[in-house]
C-alpha cells in the first residue's frame, strides 16, 4: 500500500475509533481487552498518536526518550475532555504524516521502504484494531476493514511483529500453519519454532499454484482460509466467537489455541 493509502485508512479508522466512542459510556468494558474499560483505550491511543507522531515531526534519529515523551504527551485531560483529546491528537498525527517530507530521516522499529511508510502504516494499523476494540465496547460492530487494508495488516503482524526477538510466539518443535485470503491474492506461510516465527509470504494462494520460488506450497498443519477481515481479526485475537463460522479451520486445531495464547503483542 502507498503511505496516502495508509493515511486514508488512519483517517477513517480513526474517525470511526471517535464515533463508537462518543456513543458510549466511557466506564464501559473493552471486551477484547479485559484489563480495559474505554477510558484506557482513548488514553492509551491517543498517547501513541502524540508519541509516534513526534518522531517523523522532530526528525528523531533514536526513540524519543522519557522525559521528552512527557513534553510531547502533555498533561492528561479528565475523563470529560478525554474524547476531545484523542480527536486532537489524531488530527495532529494526520497532519504530520500529510505534510512531513517523504525522506526524512527518523527511528523507527521494523523494516519498511522509508521511516514515513513505515509511521504510516503502523499508526493505520494500531488505529484500526483499537477502533475494533471501541466498537466492541459500544456492543455494536462498525464497518469491516478493507480487504487490502486488512491483508497488509496481517502481513505487518506477521512479518513485522512476529519475527522479532522478543515475539513470544514459540513452540518447542516446528509447526506450520498457513493463512490464506479469500479475497486478496495473499497468503503466508509460517513456522512457529524456538526461534522466532519464520514466514514465506505470498505464497501460492492456491492449492497447486506455483509460488514466487516455482515451488508448491510447503504443507501445513493447520490451514486457515477466509476474508481477509475476519484473519486480520482473528490473527490480532480480536475475531468475535460468532463471526468464527466465515473462517475454514483444517487441519490441528491446538495450533490455533497456540497461537491465541502465546501470540499478543
Amino acid at each position: 500500500m502507498e503511505i496516502s493509502a495508509h493515511i486514508d485508512a488512519l483517517r477513517r479508522e480513526g474517525a470511526l475509533l471517535a464515533d463508537a466512542a462518543a456513543r458510549t459510556d466511557l466506564s464501559a468494558t473493552v471486551p477484547t481487552c479485559p484489563d480495559w474499560r474505554l477510558t484506557h483505550l482513548l488514553r492509551h491511543i491517543g498517547n501513541v498518536h502524540r508519541w509516534a507522531a513526534a518522531h517523523p515531526a522532530r526528525g528523531l534519529r533514536t526513540r524519543l526518550d522519557e522525559a521528552d515523551a512527557a513534553e510531547v504527551l502533555g498533561p492528561q485531560p479528565s475523563d470529560a475532555g478525554l474524547l476531545d483529546w484523542y480527536r486532537e491528537g489524531h488530527a495532529a498525527l494526520l497532519d504530520t504524516l500529510t505534510n512531513t517530507p517523504a525522506d526524512v530521516e527518523c527511528w523507527t522499529f521494523m523494516d519498511a521502504p522509508t521511516p514515513l511508510a513505515f509511521w504510516a502504516r503502523r499508526q493505520a494499523h494500531e488505529t484500526a484494531i483499537h477502533r475494533i476494540d471501541a466498537d466492541a465496547a459500544a456492543g455494536t460492530p462498525g464497518p469491516e476493514v478493507d480487504s487490502a487494508l486488512a491483508a497488509d495488516g496481517i502481513d505487518e503482524l506477521l512479518r513485522g511483529f512476529l519475527t522479532r526477538d522478543r515475539s513470544t510466539l514459540r513452540s518447542d518443535r516446528p509447526r506450520t500453519v498457513l493463512v490464506r485470503t479469500v479475497d486478496s491474492p495473499r497468503a503466508w506461510h509460517l513456522t512457529i519454532s524456538p526461534e522466532p516465527l519464520a514466514v514465506s509470504a505470498d505464497v501460492a494462494n492456491e492449492a497447486g499454484v506455483a509460488n514466487e520460488a516455482g515451488g508448491q506450497d510447503a504443507p501445513a498443519e493447520l490451514t486457515l482460509t477466509g476474508p481477509a477481515h475476519d484473519l486480520y481479526l482473528l490473527l490480532w485475537n480480536r475475531l468475535p466467537d460468532e463471526a468464527r463460522s466465515r473462517l475454514t479451520v483444517d487441519g490441528d486445531a491446538d495450533l490455533l489455541r497456540l497461537w491465541q495464547e502465546t501470540s499478543g503483542i
